[in-house]
């Protein structure tokens, strides 16, 4: 799997990013752990980057990329991506898109320690976010 950076975002991400991230491509639907949105409404159309001091064993899928980030996903994530993978940055979004159209406009990025991540009640926040959930 390969995706083209374009250089504003590229800028965005360098400016946001350890050097040495670990940096996941991952759905934002609920369907996995670091993931706060999700319902039936984000199903396959909801992304984010997030950044993790070390590697997540559960994403094991490299993504070749010309901005020389350590990228990975996981088959779930994967079968929502297709061809021609880019990503851009317009009106100020990470906009993702392939050879089908926009996937989404608005690609979240978050970074976390894996000390952070480990600590996180993913439930009780989701609960707490419930109604902004579809």
């Amino acid at each position: 799997m390969k995706i083209t950076i374009k250089d504003v975002a590229k800028a965005y991400l360098t400016k946001n990013l350890q050097p040495d991230a670990t940096v996941l491509l991952t759905l934002d639907d609920g369907s996995n752990r670091y993931s706060t949105l999700g319902g039936s409404c984000a199903i396959g159309d909801k992304f984010q980057f997030v950044s993790l001091t070390a590697a997540d064993p559960d994403y094991t899928i490299p993504i070749d990329n010309d901005a020389g980030l350590k990228l990975m996903t996981n088959a779930d994530t994967e079968l929502y991506l297709g061809n021609g993978l880019i990503l851009d940055r317009v009106y100020n979004q990470l906009s993702l898109r392939d050879d089908t159209g926009i996937l989404d406009s608005a690609v979240g990025l978050i970074t976390y320690t894996a000390e952070e991540k480990s600590d996180l009640d993913l439930k009780k926040e989701m609960q707490t976010l419930g109604t902004r959930i579809c």
